[in-house]
């Protein structure tokens, strides 16, 4: 591995690695193909039910699994050769997205009953939350052994970057293809995203597996990892903060109802709705590759967390369009900085052999609960209608960020500048 050496910052300095770039194509493809295909599956099911709350279960099949393997899976990921590890997966992920190609296809499913697609649809989702337990860690411990420890700030940049705007642009171009091709050919879509994705990994070489206890119980594995994260106060501080924002904050689940029922601007203006939070991502990505987050990323995060509660608030009270394309494109600006930093803190704090079961914790307490906060929202948006639902989980953003702020002085006061210049030092 060639290394670049230069006593300037380099905002693309990660980007000078060949493999790196592999990596993101491949992680922007995986994210973008997830991302689509979970909207399309949510706009198919409220078509077929409308139902709020089946919304909400959508989310519940997808994290049952997630969750309950999450620690499982981060010490196989620990414990195996991570590219090969990978390609599992993304092969798992084909097979469930032509899957739901084939159960949104009238031609096959053209005699069969609503509740039969329903369930069948709720099976596949299933089948992926396992698929997912293994994917995240994998992929956070695989970016460790692509580039050398001194970038690992940079990439985590780039890295978390590419993550959010995939997870927008994914959704947001499954709001478009629904209204120009139909839910079909846009699993179709998805399906061809996750192929891009395996070629792309096909040019990344095996790695190195870095852990020093090979073959360690399950049980011994497990509880280090655990251990680590909760005695971390930062690891654990930024996980939490997410997890709340992330579980409450989250009105993008209910954007179907809000399309639909409340704003009435259909599958087109579905498409803008959910559009707005990539663009918003797209120029935090530009943000942070010019000016570095990791100086006072306490309060950084502190303050992005607070305005993303305020837009979702903002989101739910609006009647208007474009006021609403507005709050979603303020809240995507605002949760692209948090997950950058929250990624860079993870990437700095973490050993290398912990790197699956940190990964695993972190699919748990951030990852899944975009699928618990779907059920959340859907629940509570059967409870106390989608609006209600929507300014509740905001404020309790809100209020989560101000406890924290609080309570928490070495949070709020977290500067990972000494980090960095350790990081730039290794040779």
């Amino acid at each position: 591995m060639e290394e670049i050496k230069s006593n300037k910052p380099d905002p693309y300095q990660a980007l000078r690695y060949k493999e790196f770039n592999i990596f993101l194509l491949l992680r922007f493809a995986m994210v973008f193909a997830w991302s689509m295909q979970f909207i399309v599956i949510e706009w198919e099911v409220y078509s077929l039910t409308k139902n709020p709350l089946s919304l909400g279960i959508i989310g519940l099949m997808e994290i049952i699994p997630a969750v309950s393997m999450s620690l499982f899976a981060g010490h196989i990921v620990d414990q195996r050769e991570k590219k090969g590890l990978l390609v599992k997966c993304i092969l798992g992920f084909s097979v469930i997205s032509f899957g739901l190609f084939l159960l949104t296809w009238p031609k096959v499913v053209g005699g069969w009953s609503t509740h039969v697609i329903l369930y069948s649809i709720y099976a596949l989702v299933f089948f992926g939350g396992i698929v997912r337990s293994f994917m995240g860690p994998t992929i956070f411990s695989l970016l460790s052994l692509i580039i050398p420890k001194k970038v690992y700030p940079n990439a985590a940049t780039w890295s978390s970057s590419v993550w959010q705007i995939g997870a927008v642009m994914g959704p947001a171009l499954a709001g478009f293809s629904i209204n120009w091709i139909g839910v079909h050919w846009s699993m179709c879509l998805v399906f061809g995203f996750s192929i891009l994705s395996l070629i792309a990994l096909s040019q990344i070489s095996q790695k190195p597996i870095v852990n020093p206890k090979m073959g360690e119980s399950i049980k011994d594995s497990l509880m280090e990892g655990l251990t680590f994260v909760f005695r971390n106060k930062i690891v654990l501080g930024a996980l939490s903060l997410d997890m709340i924002a992330v579980l409450f904050g989250g009105a993008v689940a209910l954007l179907p109802v809000f399309a639909q029922d409340i704003l009435k601007v259909g599958s087109e203006g579905f498409g803008i709705l959910r559009a707005a939070p990539a663009v918003g991502a797209f120029i935090t990505m530009l943000i942070s590759a010019y000016v570095p987050l990791y100086e006072n990323a306490g309060k950084k995060l502190l303050i992005a967390i607070f305005v993303f509660g305020l837009s979702i608030i903002l989101f739910g009270l609006s009647t208007y369009f474009w006021l609403s394309v507005f709050a979603l494109f303020l809240s995507g600006l605002a949760d692209g900085i948090s997950v950058v930093i929250r990624q860079t803190i993870l990437q700095l704090k973490t050993p290398d052999h912990m790197r699956g079961r940190v990964g695993a914790v972190n699919s748990i307490f951030v990852g899944s609960s975009n699928e618990l906060g779907a059920f959340e929202s859907g629940a509570t948006a059967k409870l106390m209608g989608a609006v209600t639902s929507v300014v509740f989980g905001g404020s309790v953003t809100l209020l989560t960020v101000v406890f924290t702020a609080l309570k928490s002085p070495t949070f709020r006061n977290l500067d990972l500048k000494k980090d960095m210049d350790d990081h730039h030092k290794l040779e």
